[in-house]
C-alpha cells in the first residue's frame, strides 16, 4: 500500500509538473505571437520614408544614427539606425530639452517608432518597427509592471547624469521595444541594437530620400 501511495504520489507529481511546463510560453513563442501578423503588416507599409512621413511620423529632432557605443553598451552589440517618430501616437508634449509624453498604450497596428538605417547616398532603408511608452505615463496606468509582448518585457532606457553619454538619446526615462522586421538580427528579434545594421560615417541627413525595401 505504501508503495502504491508513493507511486501515485509521483505521478501526480510529475502530471503537475508537465502541466507547468505546458503552460509555460515556449522559446520564441513571442516572435510567432498574434502580435507579431499586426507588426508585420504595420513595418511593411513604411519601407518607404515618404509614406511614413505622409502619414505623420517625423525625424528624431536629435538627429542621431544611434548606435549602442552612444548608450552606453559595448560597441560590438550593433547599432540601431535613425529613428522617426509620430508624436501624436507617442502623447508628445515637449521635444526639448528632452522629448516627453503622456501615452500609456501600445497598439501593435501602429508602431510608435520607425527606423532606417541611412546610407552613404542619402537613402533610407527600414530595418525595426519601435513601440515605446514614456515610464511616468506607463506606470501610473499600469502598476503591474513594464509592457510586454508576449513573455519579454520591454527595456527601460533611462539617462544617467552621473555619465557624458546619453543613455536615452535625448528622451525621458521609457519603455521601448525594437521588433527587427525588416532586418534579421543575429542578436534576436527583439533586442535593443542590430550588429547587421550600420550608421554610415559622416553621418547623413536625416530627411534623406527615401528607399523602398
Amino acid at each position: 500500500m505504501i508503495g502504491t501511495r508513493i507511486a501515485l504520489t509521483a505521478a501526480a507529481s510529475l502530471l503537475a509538473a508537465a502541466a507547468a511546463i505546458a503552460q509555460q510560453p515556449a522559446p520564441g513563442a513571442a516572435e510567432n505571437g498574434p502580435e507579431m501578423v499586426a507588426i508585420r503588416a504595420a513595418s511593411a507599409r513604411y519601407v518607404d520614408v515618404a509614406l511614413a512621413q505622409a502619414d505623420g511620423y517625423i525625424p528624431d529632432p536629435t538627429g542621431a544614427c544611434v548606435t549602442a557605443a552612444m548608450t552606453g553598451h559595448p560597441s560590438t552589440d550593433g547599432e540601431m539606425g535613425l529613428h522617426w517618430f509620430r508624436p501624436d501616437l507617442l502623447g508628445i508634449t515637449r521635444t526639448q530639452p528632452r522629448v516627453d509624453g503622456n501615452d500609456a498604450t501600445i497598439d501593435w497596428e501602429h508602431p510608435d517608432v520607425l527606423v532606417y538605417e541611412p546610407h552613404a547616398d542619402g537613402t533610407l532603408k527600414l530595418v525595426a518597427a519601435e513601440f515605446l511608452v514614456f515610464q511616468a505615463a506607463w506606470d501610473a496606468a499600469h502598476p503591474e509592471g513594464p509592457p510586454t509582448i508576449g513573455d519579454v518585457p520591454f527595456t527601460l532606457m533611462a539617462d544617467d547624469p552621473a555619465t557624458e553619454i546619453d543613455e536615452a538619446h535625448q528622451f525621458e526615462p521609457h519603455y521601448e521595444l525594437h521588433v527587427w522586421t525588416e532586418r534579421p538580427n543575429p542578436r534576436g528579434m527583439f533586442a535593443e541594437f542590430n550588429p547587421d545594421v550600420h550608421c554610415p560615417a559622416p553621418a547623413v541627413e536625416q530627411a534623406a530620400a527615401p528607399q523602398g525595401r
